[in-house]
């Protein structure tokens, strides 16, 4: 390898190509995440000192990240992490990964909740990572959170998180089937859920990374991808209090049939709030 071939500029160049070449998208937003990770470096150094040599060990390096990424194996994954809420969550194959849509969520409970002092007490539904969660409490220092899953592999990667943010102390968790694990008479003042609703037949829609590399569990609900907010409707009456808020994901295109299934409940101000993209992203209410 020539030291021309080893210039950060014409590393990245190459790099980039490749994945465009590969069909995937947003090739040069990974071609840098993966660039700093393997070089230590920042985006800043890449704009002031594009020519410098990069050395054998690290271009190797670089390599093997980046073929992992022509794998279709997610970047988040790849490195192991993904920031969300201005916060660092461990990622794996175990937990859907953090994605910038889902802080609808925590932007409508901000608004919905402004006594950010209030000793609220949370569920969170299907946690995953504990993203939702764990970013709740970063907003609300009195509140303290129950994390549900079904999968033990999420929790134990929720916990971690909680561990490593310090917010461990302030959370407790279960492994469910929705509330099935809970005590009868447990309520709750908020409650979070991103549940799977992608329909089946959306499946082969979806990029190789999503579809290949993250928990079906976690993406499917049958045919229509409804099933569980059918299912959220006889559930979460019975689990929050008397004028307790309600924040749930859903796919663009479902914000009338999800407020239509709690337009049947005592759920009052049903509202559905977009993503950053302006596409449908959250659905919200109260008891």
């Amino acid at each position: 390898m020539t030291e021309d071939t080893q210039r950060l500029r014409s590393l990245r160049q190459r790099a980039i190509a490749r994945l465009v070449e590969a069909g995937i998208n947003e090739a040069a937003r990974d071609v840098d995440v993966l660039l700093e990770e393997s070089l230590g470096l920042s985006a800043l150094d890449f704009l002031l000192e594009p020519d410098q040599v990069v050395s054998q060990p690290c271009a190797e390096e670089f390599g093997r990240l980046l073929d992992r990424r022509l794998q279709r194996e997610p970047v988040s994954q790849i490195l192991g992490q993904r920031d969300f809420w201005s916060l660092r969550f461990k990622v794996t194959r175990d937990c859907l990964t953090p994605r910038p849509d889902s802080e609808t969520l925590i932007e409508a409970a901000l608004e919905a909740l402004p006594d950010k002092t209030a000793p609220l007490d949370v569920i969170d539904f299907g946690t995953g990572s504990g993203c939702l969660l764990l970013s709740f409490l970063s907003e609300f220092p009195n509140a303290r959170g129950t994390a549900v899953d079904l999968s033990r592999q999420a929790l134990t990667i929720a916990r971690e998180n909680a561990q490593n943010l310090g917010y461990v102390e302030r959370c407790h968790f279960l492994q469910s089937d929705w509330d099935a694990a809970l005590p009868t008479d447990r309520r709750f003042d908020v409650v979070l859920c991103n549940p799977p609703y992608i329909g089946l037949h959306e499946a082969a829609d979806l990029e190789s990374d999503v579809r290949e590399y993250e928990p079906h569990m976690a993406l499917f609900a049958e045919e229509e991808g409804l099933r569980e907010y059918r299912r959220l409707t006889e559930i979460i009456p019975r689990r929050i209090k008397p004028g307790g808020q309600v924040f749930l994901e859903i796919g663009h295109l479902q914000g009338a049939a999800v407020s239509e299934l709690f337009a049947q409940t005592s759920a009052q101000n049903i509202r559905v709030l977009p993503d950053l993209a302006g596409r449908d992203r959250c659905v919200t209410f109260h008891f």
